[in-house]
């Protein structure tokens, strides 16, 4: 019996009986238990954000991505943020004494809700989830608006494109917009493993997914730009908006240094040449 239980639970419904063979019964003599009908749900309105503007002209968005998260432009044409739903099946027939046991049937389906846990690596109980998806969106659209700002700065002040960096440290040793460090790069690889790591296990210990995504404070709000409700939904919308611009900037720079081993200002200096 508790065998039993604890089978049906771990595929996702517990039984209050499992050794009750009432179904069986009802199903083989085709008896019918009249149920009263579900009360409807409410359903709760939200406010969308995203003022109805979608990412192509016509292009209908899936009824998952409602418009509550900032920015949201219905993108999903693959279905990757759709939430999973898992099937329950019933207990197989376990009876040593019958020359075959049948297996369980299909008994209803369950969705997950995505829980945030203080794990190191993955705090999601679901990996394609919506949440997780906006964090890791925004989280790469910010190192893509730094790389980019960097590469460009780095070119504009050194000559050295962005892709050769490293090629110029290795030989010529560590520096910083030309200027020396008193540091290896064996010894900055390591400064940065443990500065980035320390970020990273103190960002995923945080359970809030708001503060996850806009931690806020004196740290990274020291001039109180935020403060205002209508003011920082729109700093996140333009945020966003950059990000996403970033992330295809540096997929072109990344592309073009691959095919004409130049970076982006010598490229733009010679491109009529």
């Amino acid at each position: 019996m508790a065998t039993a239980a604890a089978t049906s639970y771990f595929f996702g419904t517990r039984l209050n009986n499992p050794a009750s063979h009432s179904g069986k019964f009802h199903a083989f003599f085709n008896l019918r238990i009249k149920k009263s009908p579900p009360a409807p749900k409410k359903k709760e309105k939200v406010k969308p954000s995203s003022d109805g503007l979608v990412w192509f002209p016509g292009a209908q968005s899936p009824e998952w991505l409602d418009g509550s998260l900032v920015g949201d432009r219905g993108f999903d044409p693959l279905g990757f943020a759709k939430p999973a739903e898992y099937l329950q099946f019933d207990l197989d027939s376990l009876d040593q004494n019958l020359a075959k046991n049948l297996a369980g049937d299909i008994i209803g389906t369950r969705s997950e809700t995505t829980e945030v846990k203080p794990t190191p690596f993955q705090p999601y109980t679901e990996v394609f989830g919506l949440q997780r998806f906006r964090e890791c969106e925004l989280i790469h659209g910010r190192w893509a608006m730094l790389g980019a700002l960097g590469a460009l700065a780095v070119e504009a002040f050194t000559g050295v494109a962005w892709q050769d960096a490293g090629k110029v440290e290795l030989v010529e040793g560590s520096s910083y917009f030309g200027l020396p460090l008193p540091f290896s790069i064996t010894s900055l690889i390591w400064i940065e493993v443990l500065v980035i790591g320390y970020i990273e296990f103190q960002r995923n210990a945080e359970l809030d997914p708001e503060k996850r995504l806009y931690p806020g404070g004196k740290f990274f709000d020291p001039l109180g730009l935020a403060k205002d409700p209508e003011e920082k939904e729109r700093l996140q919308l333009a945020e966003i908006k950059h990000s996403r611009l970033a992330m295809v900037v540096f997929l072109t720079f990344a592309i073009q240094a691959a095919i004409t081993g130049k970076g982006p200002i010598s490229f733009i200096a010679t491109f009529n040449k």
